[in-house]
């Protein structure tokens, strides 16, 4: 068993937990504060000349590299990274990543796409990332079947939401349908977690045109920024690189500033 079989057979107890917890399940999410909120668009965003196609994420740790910033507040972050960034990811898987439903929430007040950044393997989770405020959910191919990308992607669509769905190979973009929005490819090898922008190189000429492809982890350099532009990519969703700093604000700055000067 590798780390996302882990993380899914995990994800599949805390889920029906929850479900337990609640009656009218959907009901009473649809009741939340945030439901009626119209959503903004992470596409939208990606096309703004103005914007860096930069999805900044805010994530305390991972499975592979332990603690990555546990000081650093939800806030102070996400409004740095709204400046500049097209979109802003919230881990809120607990177990694993250390986030929560609530840090989401605190992001929510920033007037910029946020993706809600979980191991989406049941219909309820949909209904509460528009219920805590996310404008796009994450579909990860490797864990579910043709069918339930369809059967999820088409419920997002019918909240507002928009999907972006993560493949790691060629062979997972049969997984792509009519309500996905953007195609991620994700740079990390799941079982040597190994990391090379080849993997997004490689793909981006098999993903349907009119889904706007996003490359993701393994972005490090502005330089790997440029290239991955020019191969024709739109996003590129960053984790570990600013949160691995002590002020992930500064590092972001930084970062958009140097970007920004190799993309005159």
């Amino acid at each position: 068993m590798n780390i996302l079989d882990t993380i899914i057979a995990h994800k599949r107890v805390e889920v029906q937990k929850r479900k337990e917890q609640v009656s009218n399940k959907n009901i009473i999410l649809e009741k939340q504060p945030y439901f009626e909120r119209p959503t903004n668009s992470l596409r939208k965003f990606l096309l703004d000349p103005i914007r860096t196609g930069i999805i900044a994420e805010y994530k305390r740790k991972s499975p592979s590299k332990g603690v990555i910033n546990n000081k650093a507040t939800v806030k102070e972050v996400t409004e740095a990274y709204a400046q500049f960034a097209s979109g802003i990811s919230i881990l809120t898987d607990e177990e694993f990543f250390g986030g929560t439903m609530d840090d989401l929430q605190s992001a929510r007040h920033n007037n910029i796409p946020i993706l809600r950044k979980d191991f989406m393997i049941d219909e309820f989770q949909i209904f509460e990332a528009k219920a805590i405020g996310a404008d796009v959910i994450l579909l990860i191919a490797a864990c579910l079947s043709v069918k339930e990308v369809q059967q999820f992607a088409k419920l997002a669509k019918s909240l507002g939401l928009e999907v972006l769905l993560e493949v790691h190979n060629e062979e997972e973009l049969g997984h792509v349908c009519d309500a996905v929005d953007f195609v991620g490819v994700n740079n990390r090898n799941l079982k040597t977690f190994e990391v090379s922008i080849e993997t997004s190189l490689k793909l981006f000429d098999k993903i349907p045109a009119e889904k706007l492809a996003i490359a993701e982890s393994g972005i490090s350099e502005t330089d790997s920024i440029v290239t991955l532009r020019r191969a024709g990519f739109k996003g590129f969703l960053i984790g570990e690189n600013f949160m691995k700093e002590a002020d992930p604000a500064i590092a972001f700055a930084r970062f958009v500033t140097e970007l920004n000067s190799k993309l005159v």
